[in-house]
């Protein structure tokens, strides 16, 4: 057995081979990535002329030194430990003989799986002994985090989507399927946007991705050569939510005088259910307000609408990932995001695919305000969280490692 560069079409045809993968695992990210100034390598393990196992690998400078990662790990079969082992020990030789120092992988080894309430409802049986043959391989691991420590979330959120769309809808959080009603109606439409609108994107998600604006359209172009990306975004129509506002506030308003004329009739008996029916009404009536206020101003400003929610998502044999989402947090009260991603659903349900793929996530066993509501959105579509096992880092050529970990020491010291 040896290991070999694969051309773009070798690689695909054997990724093609395997169910369970990544995005990050194909021919167009290695292309996306060749552009962000990382020296890409389609490698497969060979026996003769059949490949058993392969990888996209990144390799870039740190320290001046080779360094490399595998986004989502190798595509081989990790409870294999024969062919586990054999691709292990040649691809050492071979980043080793390259002068790379260690690579990095964030393996889609599943650990647990939990429902959408954070119940365990699976778990792994072949992981403690995978785990145990990746140590006795050299991997190192770097713990179970439970945020965004990784290179790649350790946790997914991923929603089967082979159920009826009816029965899909009917899983979501009743509060979430009102919010989803209500962005139609205050004129929230879903548009196919194309690459040439892509800046909607760009804007709302420019603070989230630690990537230049070319990375947007580099990941529109790769993806687009197999036709494997669709982009959507949703548009306020300003008149239409003006209209729906108006309404609102006459009915708050109608409702506060009538509470109001009650409280009067009852003065000085007024009980507390009734006082607390007032200041409820009260709040009401100055939220609907403030937003009669708020769309008045942007009919004006914008009497074209305007984009306040934005998804690219790349479609992947029978699996649908969102790559990126982003949305304007001024909008937040309208829950365009909520219909976006459920028209998103229902449409890739309707089309035949069985899996969507709603990204990242942390553990939600552990609480923490900037996270919580990220898991909750996701949840609330009755998504599976999936944990993975972490991060790994395999060293390819010890002499240099030991040098390139000297030399991080020094840069520490210096940054002092």
């Amino acid at each position: 057995m040896y290991i070999k560069e694969l051309t773009n079409e070798e690689f695909n045809s054997f990724s093609n081979s395997f169910k369970d993968k990544s995005i990050y695992q194909t021919s167009e990210y290695a292309e996306i990535m060749k552009k962000q100034e990382y020296h890409t390598i389609l490698v497969g393990l060979m026996d003769d002329t059949k490949i058993l196992a392969a990888s996209l690998i990144l390799v870039e400078r740190r320290n001046n030194f080779k360094y490399a990662y595998a986004p989502r790990g190798f595509l081989l079969d990790y409870s294999n430990y024969h062919l586990l082992e054999a691709f292990t020990f040649e691809l050492k030789k071979f980043l080793g003989k390259m002068d790379i120092v260690a690579i990095k992988l964030s393996p889609m080894i599943i650990k647990n799986i939990y429902n959408s309430k954070g119940e365990l409802i699976e778990e792994n049986s072949n992981f403690n002994s995978i785990y145990e043959n990746l140590k006795g391989l050299d991997y190192y691991h770097y713990g179970y985090n439970n945020f965004f420590e990784s290179h790649k979330p350790r946790y997914e959120g991923i929603l089967d989507i082979k159920k009826n769309y009816l029965l899909l809808f009917r899983n979501i959080k009743k509060e979430f399927r009102t919010k989803i009603r209500s962005a139609e109606k205050k004129g929230i439409s879903i548009i196919q946007g194309n690459k040439e609108e892509l800046n909607y994107l760009i804007k709302q998600v420019n603070k989230k991705y630690p990537r230049n604006e070319n990375y947007f359209y580099d990941t529109y172009d790769a993806f687009s050569t197999r036709n494997m990306i669709d982009y959507y975004y949703a548009k306020l129509d300003t008149k239409t939510y003006l209209e729906v506002s108006k309404k609102q506030f006459e009915q708050a308003e109608a409702n506060n005088n009538k509470i109001n004329n009650e409280v009067i009739k009852n003065a000085g008996k007024n009980s507390s259910k009734l006082l607390s029916k007032k200041i409820d009404s009260d709040n009401l009536l100055s939220v609907s307000r403030t937003q009669l206020v708020k769309a008045t101003n942007l009919l004006r400003d914008l009497p074209e609408g305007v984009v306040i929610a934005t998804s690219l998502v790349i479609r992947h044999q029978d699996q649908v990932f969102m790559f990126m989402d982003g949305f304007d947090s001024e909008f937040k009260s309208i829950n365009a995001k909520h219909l976006l991603m459920w028209k998103l659903i229902e449409k890739y349900s309707r089309l035949g695919f069985t899996k969507f793929n709603l990204g990242g996530m942390t553990n939600i066993q552990v609480k923490h305000k900037k996270y919580d509501g990220l898991n909750e959105f996701k949840q609330n579509f009755n998504s599976n969280i999936i944990e993975y096992i972490g991060d790994l880092e395999l060293i390819t050529n010890n002499t240099l490692y030991f040098m390139y970990k000297k030399s991080l020491q020094i840069k520490r010291i210096l940054n002092k």
